[in-house]
């Protein structure tokens, strides 16, 4: 295992399927997908910029940032993380008790008056969705 590889051989057989295919792609086919997963895991778990890949492990830092793009914009991360959760879940493997800190969960600075349950707001509550790059109309 090279000092570079972040994910065992069994790791990677879980995700590969879970990455699209060249099957009906237009244009220049993906390359290894392993190696930019890699360099996309590697980025994360050393904290360097995009720039400071190692070119003799990853290749060029732009492919390694457009695919994490791409596969973030096109919700690929989502459905692997949601189907390696599933798998983890269904084999007893997560702990879904919940442990909150109040060093993180900090109240509001006028949080002490919620006591007052009778008094008018003055407004509604909406719903603010999360929104990939649409701005609101």
């Amino acid at each position: 295992m090279s000092r570079f590889q972040v994910l065992t051989d069994e790791q990677w057989e879980r995700i590969e399927p879970l990455l699209p295919s060249n099957a009906g792609r237009v244009g220049r086919p993906f390359g290894d997908h392993r190696t930019v997963v890699e360099g996309i895991a590697y980025r994360y778990r050393t904290g360097i910029p995009w720039r400071d890949l190692p070119l003799e492990a990853f290749g060029p830092w732009q492919t390694v940032w457009k695919r994490h793009k791409r596969f973030s914009d096109d919700g690929t991360w989502d459905s692997i993380l949601a189907h390696l959760m599933a798998e983890a879940d269904a084999a007893g493997e997560i702990d879904w008790t919940v442990s909150v800190d109040s060093t993180i969960n900090r109240a509001h600075q006028h949080a002490t008056n919620t006591g007052r349950a009778e008094q008018d707001t003055g407004g509604d509550v909406e719903s603010q969705e999360a929104s990939r790059g649409r701005r609101p109309q």
